[in-house]
């Protein structure tokens, strides 16, 4: 199989279309079981109680925040090396997924800080870098749109979300380098979990989870940008023509 053809949006279209069913059904079954888990079969932590339930959602939010930004910052690297349009398209579809699980992760973590905290919000290192995540993937999205010409939008908001990635290792690593109210990791390559294994399970899960559901709404999203795009209304009807097309060039 040639991978190199699917980098033409005309074969893409119809692959990522039918990868999105499958993809979305494995999310919505992992996000059931992994919810269960968690708020039902994971033990009640002997510190904070019932509160602590939250981190099933919240760290699986704030891990797929940092990821998928690299991963968009990848895309648009990839797209500004190759003059690739399907690269800056999948930079472009995964902003507001990554803008969205930001919110998610900040909107949980301000649950989770009132009941450990006594406060919704403090101006922790994390939770600031966190917060300026959140407006980097706006940033990207709002100098995509501000700049009519498709081209120079592209390479700015590539330009603009490559400088953004050095936020990434700051948000990692801030309860490491600064003295915060934020706990350290549970979770860590270095020292290994301290979590209860049933409790490690249900954050994997989740965390899996939400990456099945990440990739199932970037590619509905691209099939959108691409049919916004390329003006081609249904690319999908005649996959084979666009294909024969495709290899003729």
């Amino acid at each position: 199989m040639i991978w190199s053809k699917y980098s033409a949006p005309q074969v893409f279209y119809p692959l990522a279309g039918r990868l999105i069913p499958w993809f979305a059904a494995v999310a919505v079954l992992l996000m059931i079981v992994g919810l269960y888990m968690g708020f039902f079969v994971a033990p009640t932590d002997f510190q904070q109680g019932e509160s602590y339930r939250i981190i099933f959602v919240h760290v699986p939010a704030a891990w797929m925040s940092m990821f998928l930004y690299v991963v968009m910052a990848i895309w648009a690297g990839v797209g500004m090396g190759l003059n690739a349009r399907l690269s800056f398209m999948m930079a472009q579809a995964i902003a507001p997924t990554g803008a969205m699980f930001t919110f998610l992760a900040l909107l949980t973590g301000a649950m989770w800080g009132k009941p450990t905290w006594g406060a919704w919000w403090v101006w922790d290192a994390r939770l600031t870098s966190e917060l300026i995540l959140l407006f980097q993937y706006a940033g990207v999205m709002l100098l995509r749109t501000s700049i009519d010409d498709a081209r120079r939008a592209d390479r700015s908001s590539a330009v603009f979300a490559l400088v953004g990635v050095v936020n990434v290792p700051i948000i990692y690593y801030s309860v490491q380098w600064w003295n915060t109210l934020h706990q350290g990791a549970s979770v860590s390559m270095a020292t290994g979990s301290k979590m209860a294994a049933t409790m490690l399970m249900a954050m994997l899960i989740m965390t899996i989870a939400f990456w099945l559901y990440s990739i199932a709404v970037i590619l509905a999203r691209v099939r959108c940008v691409m049919v916004e795009r390329e003006s081609l209304p249904t690319w999908d009807e005649k996959p084979a023509a666009m294909s024969e097309a495709v290899e003729a060039r």
